[in-house]
């Protein structure tokens, strides 16, 4: 067990104000491992005024003296990738292969993302006299979640740094293990002196003083919509800008001229990818009524082939993060038998010969009703739920009701159709017949799943205040 009692505060590992310390537990183990300090208003404080001191130089460097920062910031972390894959196994349970190719690899791909957008990035454009400009924003407070620690943290800190803003760090106290390396590395690849900060802390102590902070100038927060709503409450006093990447109960519609049983077992796979703890899995599945056998087998098949077990092996799904979570899991299928949808793999308890560990049976619910709560509530676990559906209209309808909007799923043997069924769907990413990650594409949510949008030149703009220069391009 190692301890981690200091924050990164204006260039400088420093106590915290008061000592409160809260232990990190590994998932696979129920064991702590490390130990961490709890900020508060204080620290918040600290670091708030240093990097508003920071922002008055920063703010005005050049492009290129910013490409030159994420060079090296990129440079540091790629030396880093492999402890950074390990602490996030560690903290939260992610596979060793996923947390090195997906997890870990996430926070540079923003990296080198945010290069290659601010090599071009139009900040000024005239406009007849008149001068469009976009200006960094100011000091931004970044809250940031468990799930996906190191790539929630890479796509808000680097489009930030790569426009000019200076930044407050919150990561999930849950998973603070890759947030603490972040900051080495920031240290490590000469960032200036207040224009990168990092506080451990849970919401009440940080969260709130961070988003309500009058020398805060805009939080991003990635979270539950629950947290995401009183970040917004936080922070309206001040009428900062709020970002919020929150909560999703994707829909994956496969209509009937896909090929069932591929179309089935990639989203079954989809789910169960990181032990069904990502905002965007497509964890509600419409089926056409008439295939629903066909699809329970498909699924049953997809499910037990997935390997649970010790996240540092080459096993596909660990652990969910936390006591909590699994309880909150566990409630939930339980919810699902007790409301009479079928239950075809998983189900309630441990995986066998699991005895010890946060460890959640690949779960599939198959004669799913759109009201039933495993329908509605965000599970954030390995559950899916799979819905039958008369006709293409209907299917639609059930996707669109919803109080998110994250992501969305179509399946489909005709590009066209799935294109014109995407186009009606409520979500802010639909995918269309599941193709690889695209950085450049803006990630964010309708409805209660969010606004704001990241990733990308998209990112960019949450970060920019816009100015008008009349009279600028008069003689």
């Amino acid at each position: 067990m190692t301890d981690h009692l200091q924050f990164y505060i204006d260039g400088a590992w420093v106590d915290p104000a008061l000592p409160r310390t809260l232990d990190v537990i590994n998932p696979a183990t129920e064991q702590a491992v490390a130990r961490i300090s709890l900020g508060g208003a204080e620290d918040v404080d600290r670091a708030v005024q240093a990097a508003r001191r920071a922002f008055e130089s920063f703010s005005q460097t050049t492009r290129e003296q910013r490409l030159d920062l994420l060079e090296a910031i990129a440079a540091e972390y790629d030396r880093r990738a492999e402890d950074m894959a390990q602490a996030i196994t560690t903290e939260m349970g992610a596979p060793a292969a996923l947390a090195r190719n997906a997890q870990a690899f996430m926070g540079a791909a923003h990296l080198r993302t945010a290069i290659e957008v601010l090599k071009n990035y139009r900040f000024e454009e005239l406009r007849g006299g008149t001068l469009i400009g976009r200006e960094p924003i100011g000091v931004c407070g970044f809250i940031t979640p468990w799930n996906w620690p190191s790539n929630q943290i890479g796509c808000k800190v680097a489009p930030a740094l790569a426009v000019g803003c200076t930044v407050v760090l919150k990561p999930s106290e849950v998973a603070p293990l890759s947030g603490l390396i972040w900051a080495e590395i920031m240290h490590a690849a000469g960032v200036p002196a207040g224009v990168f900060n990092m506080i451990n802390g849970d919401g009440p102590g940080v969260g709130a003083a961070l988003s309500s902070h009058p020398g805060v100038d805009m939080v991003s927060f990635t979270g539950s919509t629950r947290a995401g709503i009183e970040v917004a409450r936080n922070a309206a006093p001040t009428i900062k800008r709020v970002h919020q990447e929150l909560g999703g109960k994707s829909a994956n519609i496969i209509l009937d001229d896909a090929d069932i049983p591929a179309a089935v077992a990639a989203g079954v796979a989809h789910v169960m990818n990181n032990s069904g703890q990502s905002c965007n899995a497509p964890t509600r599945m419409l089926v056409p009524r008439d295939r629903m056998e066909e699809v329970k087998q498909a699924a049953r098949a997809a499910a037990d082939a997935v390997t649970v077990g010790d996240p540092a092996s080459d096993t596909r799904l660990g652990p969910v993060v936390s006591e909590t979570q699994w309880s909150k899991i566990q409630a939930l299928i339980g919810k699902g038998i007790e409301e009479g949808a079928t239950l075809v793999a998983g189900g309630p308890g441990r995986p066998e010969g699991l005895t010890a560990g946060y460890y959640v049976r690949p779960t599939v619910f198959a004669d799913v009703a759109p009201d039933m709560t495993i329908a509605r509530e965000e599970i954030f676990g390995p559950v899916l739920s799979i819905i039958p559906y008369d006709d293409e209209e209907q299917a639609i309808t059930i996707a669109n009701d919803t109080v998110y909007g994250l992501a969305a799923y179509v399946q489909s043997g005709d590009l066209q159709r799935a294109r014109a069924v995407a186009r009606r769907m409520r979500a802010g990413q639909v995918a269309i017949n599941h193709p690889g990650v695209d950085l450049m594409a803006p990630f964010g949510g309708y409805k209660q799943s969010g606004n704001g949008r990241e990733w990308g030149d998209h990112a960019f703009a949450e970060f920019l205040e816009v100015k008008a220069t009349l009279g600028h391009g008069d003689a």
